[in-house]
């Protein structure tokens, strides 16, 4: 066979595979590009000319948004996955092993997809199901929480039980409801929305149970059906349940538990089958306690309760919703906007307190005004509202720990905060205005320090521990700033309620422990000359009373003795008398540098061991 031959051949071979794949690319294991077919035009973040000798997986950074990673399909089962460019492509992506040569083929194909709502594009289990083809709800689920809120709704929605669907206003709880009717039993039957807090209070009773002829001043002749009556055989979704007046909370009771109602004025009890789903933004709780909401009526509510989460707590969906919008409303208004992924990025970061109705309102905003045909990142600057900047005096470490390791203390947490946050390289270090090799780079160390295969289970739970530990220093670090010398000193020689020096120092402590959200209790102690640890003043809710000797665990002590020459300490686990707790402490020390004495920082074992769960997590996935 001559050369030209063969050659035809293998070019015939290419075009056959060209007219399945749009690209493809031959990579060794480690995925640098050996060999590439086809153009793909506009795909890479680099000139197609010059994707040889670069690695496939550190070009997808910068090419897919989301969870998925095509690395991933090396060791799956599944070897191909659709995956979403930063362009708004859809892409199906193919790998191929060749085992003799250690290679491996990908194959790139553009795909023609109207949305991408529901994509699930994590590995399939026994509870990963697609949802029909046919649902017209936009529900996006990619990150852990809305795809473990997703299996609730499939789940729910194959039962008539009552929910509860909590979060805050704007997160999609009408979304979530009218999914669980779509894929529900009930989808061909009614799905009725109420607002209770948008009809007045006079109206809302005849809104939902309806009336009879005459039952009351302007009535229409023949009376009027409710919404519980329209809803038969479907769904009654009350929106706002917070804002039902007391009065008209009996009546919905009843009507939860008989499956019955009487119209007003009437009486004559209407049989219902109806399931219903009630949403709200509100602590019912919290109401309860305060005597605005029925006790059993929460309880008859709360049948199935379902968290959706807020937006920033699943960043990872917000280049998904921003597509699905800038589709929606060019096709709405007729336009043809695109957004770049610098503006993706934008909108990756910021943190959207009115959640995704926010982030919907400003993409139609941006898709109307758009001079041009792609918003940059410039353009979104522009309109995402401006925080008010909060000016926190400067924390003195010299005083409790070497400025190096205070500095690798807080670098550690603002590095491992933004991972879980942003789940990204490439927004954590866009957050912490570093580069991306050194965001990469840092973050890897620590990784390292737990991705250890050979570690045993209780090396891996320490080696967690100290990262936590590490996070909670720098709580104490930063904190213990605030506490005045001479305030403390002067509650010591006056240990009094009336001591002005102990109303303000309690109002700190409270203060300290608001704004971080996450600590117990805040408190001071005294360490007398016999070793004694006495109770000075804490936060408003702490349960010893200043001037009480506190019975240490020695596991405290021994981190008082650590703190008492000037160390920031954390106990382990440990429990005493009032529950099992992890305690920072930190030293006061006056201007002279001597020890005077300790605020203390109490951590329950709950939020321990969430907080290892979440590290575990986050430091094993990347």
């Amino acid at each position: 066979m001559d050369h030209t031959s063969f050659k035809g051949k293998v070019d015939v071979f290419y075009s056959m595979l060209l007219a399945i794949y749009d690209g493809i690319a031959i990579t060794d294991s480690q995925g640098n590009i050996l060999e590439k077919i086809g153009e793909m035009e506009g795909f890479w973040e680099v000139d197609t000319d010059s994707i040889i000798g670069k690695n496939l997986f550190e070009l997808e950074k910068d090419t897919f948004f989301g969870e998925s990673s095509i690395k991933d399909l090396i060791n799956s089962y599944q070897k191909s996955d659709t995956l979403t460019s930063w362009h708004g492509k859809v892409i199906l992506v193919t790998c191929h092993e060749v085992q003799e040569q250690h290679l491996f083929a990908w194959g790139f194909k553009k795909i023609t997809e109207e949305n991408i709502l529901a994509e699930r594009d994590y590995p399939s289990s026994e509870t990963d199901q697609e949802l029909p083809n046919n649902i017209t709800v936009p529900f996006i689920a990619h990150s852990k929480k809305m795809k473990d809120v997703l299996h609730t709704v499939e789940m729910v929605s194959k039962v008539s039980s009552t929910v509860l669907l909590l979060g805050e206003s704007g997160v999609g709880k009408e979304v979530v409801a009218k999914t669980i009717h779509e894929l529900g039993s009930r989808h061909s039957k009614p799905f009725v929305a109420v607002n209770c807090g948008a009809i007045p209070e006079p109206l809302l009773e005849s809104e939902l149970f309806g009336y009879e002829d005459g039952a009351f001043s302007g009535a229409k002749k023949n009376g009027a059906p409710g919404k519980f009556e329209i809803a038969n055989h479907g769904i009654l979704f009350l929106d706002e349940i917070g804002e039902m007046p007391l009065n008209l909370q009996v009546k919905l009771l009843r009507a939860l538990q008989e499956r019955e109602i009487t119209p007003v004025g009437g009486s004559t009890p209407i049989k219902l089958n109806i399931q219903v789903i009630a949403a709200t933004n509100k602590s019912l709780l919290q109401m309860v306690d305060k005597g605005e909401f029925r006790e059993d009526l929460y309880y008859r509510l709360n049948v199935v309760p379902i968290e959706i989460p807020s937006l920033r707590e699943r960043v990872e969906e917000i280049p998904y919703l921003v597509y699905h919008f800038t589709q929606k409303f060019n096709q709405l208004h007729n336009r043809a906007v695109t957004i770049s992924p610098d503006a993706i990025d934008v909108f990756s970061i910021y943190n959207w307190p009115g959640n995704i109705r926010q982030l919907e309102n400003m993409i139609e905003r941006l898709v109307v005004t758009s001079r041009t045909e792609e918003i940059d990142a410039h353009t979104v600057h522009q309109l995402i509202p401006k925080g008010k900047d909060t000016v926190k005096a400067l924390p003195m470490f010299e005083h409790l720990m070497p400025l190096n390791e205070a500095m690798e203390h807080v670098e550690d947490q603002l590095i491992t905060m933004a991972m879980e946050q942003y789940k990204s390289i490439k927004l954590a270090a866009k957050v912490l205005d570093i580069s991306q090799p050194t965001m990469s780079r840092k973050y890897k160390k620590i990784r390292d320090k737990i991705a250890q295969a050979n570690l045993s289970p209780t090396t891996k739970r320490r080696v967690l521990e100290d990262q936590l530990d590490k996070r909670l220093r720098s709580i104490a670090i930063v904190t213990a700033a605030i506490i005045q010398p001479e305030e403390v000193i002067a509650l010591k020689n006056n240990i009094s309620t009336e001591n002005p020096a102990f109303q303000k120092l309690r109002g700190q402590l409270t203060m300290i422990r608001k704004q971080e959200g996450i600590i117990q209790w805040v408190f001071l102690f005294a360490v007398q000359p016999n070793g004694e640890i006495i109770h000075l003043v804490s936060d408003e809710d702490f349960v010893m009373e200043p001037g009480e000797v506190y019975e240490c665990p020695p596991e405290m002590m021994k981190a008082i003795e650590a703190a008492k020459k000037g160390s920031i300490e954390v106990t382990p686990l440990y429990q005493d008398v009032y529950g099992q707790w992890k305690t920072s402490f930190a030293p006061i020390v006056d201007h002279l540098g001597n020890f005077i004495a300790l605020i203390g920082y109490d951590y329950s074992k709950a939020y321990v061991e969430l907080e290892m769960k979440k590290l575990k997590t986050t430091l094993l996935a990347y």
